[in-house]
Formats: C-alpha cells, structure tokens, sequence
C-alpha cells in the first residue's frame, strides 16, 4: 500500500527556516518525479518546487526562488525541502507528490498520481 508522508512543519518567526521531508512507502521512489505544492487558506494550490529522478532538474516558483532548495535521498526515500528566509505570505499547507510520467508539467498538479496529506507551515511573529 502505497503512503506518503510530510514532517517538519510547524511556526517560524519570519526569516526562520524550516526543512520540510516527504517520505514515500509502497513504492520506489527512484523512479519518481517529485514536486511540493502549497495551498493557503482561500486560495489555490500552487506549485512551489520539483525535483526529477535522479536529481537532474529542479525547478522553483519565482516566489521562491534563492530561499527554498529541494533535494532527494532515494536511499532513505525522502525528498526535502530546505526553507530559508520565510516570510509570512509562505504560510500554508505544504504538499509532496509524486510521479511516474517522464515528461512531466511541473507545476501542473494533476500530472502527479500520489499526494501526501500535507504538513502546516506557519510564518509569524
């Protein structure tokens, strides 16, 4: 059975960091491609960052750009999203997803076939 899991979470002061995991169970992640999206309350969700197999390519949102970094351990079958100078509009829901598909749109949420259940981020002071 198929799972994937967010941590690491939580409230930040603005300009704090947070590292965001997603781990996947039921299936190998080597062979996926990996984007975190967000959604904050009344709003849509948006695409933040990818990862491809093998780490080849990442992409970011421009509001993200220079602050937050994706990486992958296929080992330990986690993607990480290290959090850097987060400001308070950054505040959301945080979702990891995975997929098969080569030629995948990153930033389209419905090329993904497997979501987490997401993991609060909260900027504040």
């Amino acid at each position: 059975q198929w799972q994937i899991v967010e941590s690491g979470g939580g409230l930040v002061q603005p300009g704090g960091s947070l590292r965001l995991s997603c781990q996947v169970f039921g299936f190998t992640l080597d062979y996926y491609n990996v984007g975190w999206f967000r959604q904050a309350p009344e709003k849509e969700r948006e695409a933040v960052s990818f990862i491809s197999v093998g780490s080849a390519r990442s992409n970011y949102a421009n509001s993200v750009k220079g602050r937050f970094t994706v990486s992958r351990d296929d080992a330990k079958k986690t993607v990480f999203l290290q959090m850097n100078n987060l400001k308070p509009e950054d505040t959301a829901v945080y979702y990891c997803a995975a997929t098969y598909s080569d030629s995948v749109q990153w930033d389209r949420s419905d090329e993904y076939d497997y979501w987490g259940q997401g993991t609060q981020v909260t900027v504040s002071s």
